[in-house]
C-alpha cells in the first residue's frame, strides 16, 4: 500500500491493504495538528450546508400564486375530514376518488396548518418537509460516502425545480419525499445490524409514505434493493432477508390498511394511480420535459456512476463499508440503482401518454440519483481540489434552470384572486355554482358554501324536477334550461368544446345574463373567466 501511495495510484479492490492499529501509531504534534484541521472541516461542511438550506429555503419562499387545483383540492378535503372529526359533518364519498392518497393523512395535517396560519402555513409545511429531505439527503450520502460527496448531493438537489417548487406547494409530495428519503436513511444507518433492526424501523415510513400517496409504492423497490446492497457490505448473504422480510412486513400492513379502509381507498387507488385513465400527450414530449428538468444532474449523476464504477477512491468510503474498498460489482448494483431510480415515473408516464404532474414526480427519482451527482462533481473537482471550478460551475447552472423553471410551473395556472371575489359576491343561501375548475373557488368560499353546491364542467348527473338522472352535456343543458345554476364560469382551458356549446345556450336564455369578463394570464398564454348569473326579473 505504501508503494501505491508513493506512485499517486487510487486504490483498486484487489490490492493488498496493511492493516494499522490505531495504537501502533505515536502521538505527535502533527497528528494533534491533523484533529485541529479535520475539526476546522466539519465546522466548515456545516456551515455551507446551513447555507444550501438558507438557499433552497429563500428561492422556494419567493414563489407566489394563489392556490393550485391539487393544491385546494387537499386542503378543501382536509378541512372537510377535520369538521367530520370534531363535529360529525358528512364528507362526500366522490371526493375521495380524486385524490391519490389516504384523504385522512396529508389533507388534515395540510388544513390543519392552513386554519392556522392560511395557505401560505400549509406551505411553509411543505418547505419543513423539503428541507427536512435535503437532510436525511446528506445524512444517507454522508453514510455512504463523506462529507465531501454528501454535501456536494445535498447542494444539487436543493437547488432542482422540483425541490424548489414542492418546497411551496401544498401537496402531498414534499411529505412524501421526506419519508422515501428517511425510509432510506434507515435503512442506510442499520446495515451492520440485523434484518429485523432494518424492518422494524423502515417498514413503517415506506407503508405511511405510500398511504400518503400512492405513487410512493414505485420506489418501495429501490428502497428496499438499497437495503439489500447496504446490507450486503456487513452481513453477506444473510442480507437478503431484507429483501424477503421487508416487502412482506409493507405488503402486509398495506393490505390491513385497505380492508379497513374499505372499496373506496382501493377504487382511488387504482382511478389515480394502478389504473390511471390513458392521456393524449406524446412520449417524446414527455422525454422532452424530463430532460429539461432532470437532464443535467442526471448527466452528473451518470458519469458519477461510471467513474465510481471505474475506479474506486478510498477517500470516498465512510465507515458504513466494511470493506477496504468496495468491488466493482457493488459499485456498478448502487450506481446503476441509484440513477436507474430517476427514469421510474417518467417511464411510467410515458406508457400512460399523461404530462399530470411530471414535473414534480420527476423529483422522486432525482432524490436517489443525487448521492451519484455528488460523486460526479466531486470526481470532477478532483482529490486535492486541481480543477475547483467545475463544481460551481454546475452548481450555478442548476441553479440557473431551477429558479426559471420553477418560476415557470409556478405560473402554469391563472392567479384566481378576482374570480374568488367576484365569485363571493354573488354567493346565495342554497346556491348552486357551475365552475369549470372549481376546487380554488371552493376552497377559498367555504366559510359560505357546502360541497354539494359546486359542480365543474367535467362531470354531471343531473335529476332536477324528477326526471331521470342525466349526464355529459345532456345534464348540463337540462340544469341550463331549469335555471338550476345560480352562477356559472368558464375559462375555455380544459373543456373548451362543451364550454362553447353552453355558452350559446346561456346567450339565447332569457334566465341567464353576462356578468362580466375577468382576463387572466399564464405561461400558456393569456384567457378570460367568463362569469354568467342568473337574470334580475323585470
Amino acid at each position: 500500500m505504501t508503494k501505491a501511495l508513493e506512485n499517486g495510484t487510487d486504490l483498486d479492490e484487489e490490492a493488498p491493504v496493511e492493516i494499522i492499529v490505531a495504537e501502533d501509531v505515536p502521538t505527535s504534534p502533527e497528528s494533534a495538528g491533523t484533529a485541529t484541521s479535520s475539526a476546522h472541516k466539519i465546522w466548515l461542511n456545516r456551515g455551507l450546508l446551513l447555507g444550501v438550506f438558507a438557499v433552497q429555503a429563500v428561492l422556494s419562499l419567493r414563489l407566489r400564486n394563489t392556490a393550485f387545483e391539487d393544491e385546494a383540492l387537499y386542503l378543501y378535503v382536509g378541512h372537510l375530514q377535520i369538521g367530520h372529526l370534531f363535529h360529525g359533518t358528512p364528507v362526500p364519498d366522490f371526493l375521495s376518488s380524486y385524490i391519490s392518497g389516504s384523504p385522512m393523512l396529508y389533507p388534515v395535517l395540510g388544513a390543519a396548518a392552513d386554519t392556522a396560519f392560511g395557505l401560505a402555513g400549509a406551505r411553509v409545511l411543505s418547505l419543513l418537509f423539503m428541507l427536512g429531505t435535503t437532510a436525511l439527503l446528506y445524512q444517507l450520502t454522508r453514510l455512504l460516502f463523506n462529507r465531501r460527496v454528501a454535501l456536494c448531493a445535498a447542494a444539487v438537489f436543493a437547488v432542482t425545480q422540483s425541490t424548489l417548487f414542492l418546497g411551496n406547494f401544498a401537496t402531498f409530495d414534499a411529505p412524501v419525499l421526506f419519508l422515501l428519503a428517511l425510509a432510506t436513511w434507515i435503512v442506510v444507518r442499520t446495515a451492520s445490524r440485523p434484518a429485523w433492526a432494518t424492518c422494524l424501523f423502515a417498514a413503517p415510513v415506506l407503508t405511511l409514505a405510500v398511504a400518503v400517496k400512492y405513487v410512493a409504492l414505485i420506489y418501495v423497490p429501490v428502497v428496499i434493493a438499497v437495503a439489500v446492497l447496504v446490507g450486503f457490505s456487513y452481513r453477506g448473504a444473510r442480507a437478503l432477508l431484507r429483501g424477503l422480510a421487508l416487502p412482506t412486513l409493507v405488503t402486509a400492513a398495506l393490505a390491513g390498511a385497505l380492508a379497513v379502509g374499505g372499496g373506496r381507498y382501493l377504487g382511488a387507488l387504482r382511478t389515480t394511480t394502478t389504473e390511471r385513465a390513458f392521456g393524449h400527450d406524446r412520449p417524446m414530449d414527455l422525454l422532452l420535459d424530463c430532460l429539461r428538468w432532470g437532464g443535467l444532474m442526471l448527466a452528473v449523476a451518470l458519469l458519477g456512476a461510471v467513474l465510481y464504477i471505474w475506479r474506486a477512491h478510498r477517500g470516498e468510503v465512510h465507515g458504513l463499508i466494511n470493506a477496504a474498498t468496495p468491488g466493482r460489482w457493488w459499485r456498478a448494483c448502487l450506481g446503476l440503482l441509484l440513477c436507474g431510480a430517476t427514469l421510474l415515473a417518467p417511464a411510467y408516464q410515458m406508457y400512460l401518454h399523461t404530462h399530470v404532474s411530471l414535473h414534480k414526480h420527476i423529483g422522486y427519482g432525482l432524490l436517489f440519483a443525487a448521492p451519484m451527482a455528488g460523486v460526479g462533481i466531486t470526481r470532477l473537482v478532483g482529490t486535492h481540489f486541481r480543477f475547483p471550478q467545475f463544481g460551481p460551475l454546475i452548481w450555478v447552472a442548476l441553479l440557473a434552470l431551477g429558479m426559471s423553471q420553477s418560476q415557470e410551473l409556478y405560473r402554469v395556472w391563472p392567479n384566481s384572486a378576482e374570480l374568488v371575489a367576484t365569485l363571493k359576491s354573488q354567493v346565495v343561501t342554497d346556491g348552486h355554482y357551475l365552475v369549470e375548475a372549481n376546487s380554488p373557488p371552493r376552497y377559498y368560499l367555504r366559510e359560505q358554501t357546502q360541497p354539494q353546491q359546486w359542480t365543474s364542467t367535467y362531470a354531471i348527473t343531473y335529476d332536477g324536477n324528477k326526471s331521470a338522472p342525466l349526464a355529459g352535456e345532456a345534464g348540463y343543458r337540462k340544469a341550463i334550461a331549469d335555471g338550476y345554476f345560480d352562477v356559472i364560469v368558464f375559462d375555455r382551458t380544459v373543456t373548451k368544446e362543451l364550454d362553447n356549446k353552453l355558452a350559446e345556450q346561456l346567450a339565447s336564455s332569457p334566465s341567464y345574463r353576462l356578468l362580466t369578463k375577468l382576463p387572466f394570464t399564464n405561461t400558456r398564454g393569456s384567457g378570460v373567466y367568463e362569469i354568467w348569473v342568473k337574470a334580475t326579473p323585470p
